[in-house]
């Protein structure tokens, strides 16, 4: 897969995300999430089909979008990733945001990043455990 290809139009630098196959805006938050993309795909080795970007989901019948979710073979929603820019503080807020999307797709793991820091938790009974390295999913 190519990654990180830019072009500009209109004076806007847009990347090409090779998982939506187009170019999107390079806004701060895109930048993160285009390298989380990279590692699950060619660093964990996450074959591209079970990664989903900006996946719609509805919470308490409202429509919601998270950033990435990464799916199992057998098509089950195993992560969600909630990519923040570099500049965003990884707070208990960014935590509630990715527990309400949660709530739509009981995953086994949450991951908080803004490319600088970067968050696991497995939810087991209701209850989030912090794990101290990426999981393997």
């Amino acid at each position: 897969m190519e990654w990180f290809k830019t072009q500009t139009v209109n004076d806007k630098t847009a990347v090409f995300d090779p998982l939506r196959r187009q170019y999107v805006a390079l806004t701060p938050e895109e930048q993160v999430r285009q390298k989380v993309l990279y590692y699950l795909v060619e660093v964990r080795g996450l074959a591209a089909g079970l990664v989903a970007v900006e996946y719609s989901i509805k919470v308490n019948n409202l429509p919601k979008r998270c950033d990435i979710v990464v799916f199992n073979n057998s098509g089950e929603a195993r992560m969600i990733v909630e990519c923040k820019a570099e500049n965003v503080e990884i707070t208990g807020k960014v935590l509630d945001q990715a527990i309400r999307y949660y709530s739509g797709l009981q995953t086994e793991f949450l991951t908080l990043t803004n490319g600088k820091s970067m968050f696991c938790y497995r939810v087991s009974d209701g209850r989030l455990s912090a794990l101290d390295e990426f999981p393997d999913i």
